[in-house]
């Protein structure tokens, strides 16, 4: 059955713990989780109405075009993430 997907969160997720690699800081799921949200509200949601599997290819063939612009906004969702993480 078809369903509705914004896959600016695969995207996100996708390219996440690449950009993270590159800062140190805590990834555990709450920080990874407060991060995604920041960087989500950043990006203009990208709806695809999908079957399963489809989802992937379109996907990479998207994500390209995004790629800068998600990494940007991981990047600096992380900064304010990193100065005040919500655990101790």
């Amino acid at each position: 059955m078809p369903h509705i997907k914004n896959y600016m969160e695969e995207i996100v997720f996708n390219l996440m713990k690449d950009v993270l690699e590159d800062i140190n800081m805590c990834t555990c799921e709450k920080c990874i989780l407060d991060i995604a949200a920041i960087a989500l509200n950043d990006l203009p949601p990208k709806y695809i109405v999908t079957e399963k599997g489809e989802l992937y290819s379109k996907i990479n063939a998207l994500k390209q075009q995004f790629e800068v612009d998600v990494i940007a906004a991981i990047t600096k969702a992380a900064v304010l993430v990193k100065r005040k993480p919500r655990h101790e």
